[in-house]
């Protein structure tokens, strides 16, 4: 499913309010992006800059999944500080050993916790190479989705790989131009594990400017 980013109205959380209902108890669509890094890591804006650079594009909720290896110690309090109407997701994006290394990213709902396989044709694994890491990743853990996008652009060959997992696309941006490349969409509550859950059920379109 492509979508352009004028196919798509910025929408603001007034538009979302209608009389006296919880907006949080409505499913709609939503838009967003889960592979993002900030000046907490070596991404080049800060995360008040990702925010509103995500925000002004239209984005309903984004993850910060900055480095482990370079993250920085007040992270968390860095990014409670944030002034956004989005939904923000704390992530990591770990670095594991699997006969070379990979990135794996953790993000954190209130109760559920989300695990992606990361950009998955950016190693120069052939296909097959691919999947027996994949087989060795899934005994260390427990695997959500795989990112078939390399810094927001395509993977064909590995978009079209049959991996019984959903397959996410996102920006992984570190810079301003990196961002609003590749996003998905998702019709559900407007509420983390709500978005989460349906990730998980492979409830979510990719979309690609």
């Amino acid at each position: 499913m492509n979508h352009s980013l004028v196919d798509r109205p910025i929408k603001k959380a007034d538009d979302r309010i209608r009389g006296n209902v919880n907006v949080q108890s409505v499913y709609m669509l939503l838009k967003g992006c889960l592979h993002t890094h900030t000046t907490c890591s070596d991404g080049k804006l800060s995360p008040q800059e990702v925010a509103n650079a995500y925000e002004s594009r239209g984005y309903d909720f984004i993850a910060f999944t900055d480095h482990d290896y370079l993250l920085k110690p007040n992270y968390r309090e860095i990014c409670g500080q944030l002034k956004t109407n989005m939904i923000i997701f704390y992530g990591i994006e770990l670095t594991v050993f699997v006969n070379g290394y990979i990135h794996v990213t953790k993000i954190e709902g209130d109760r559920e916790v989300l695990h992606i396989f990361n950009h998955i044709g950016e190693y120069d694994f052939t296909p097959e190479q691919l999947l027996v890491r994949l087989t060795e990743l899934e005994k260390m853990y427990p695997l959500d989705a795989v990112e078939i996008t390399t810094k927001g652009f395509r993977e064909m060959v590995f978009e079209s790989l049959n991996i019984a997992y959903p397959k996410i696309a996102s920006d992984d941006s570190h810079t301003l131009g990196g961002i609003g490349r590749a996003w998905i969409e998702l019709d559900t509550k407007r509420e983390k594990d709500s978005i989460i859950q349906a990730i998980k059920k492979g409830k979510c379109w990719n979309c690609y400017i």
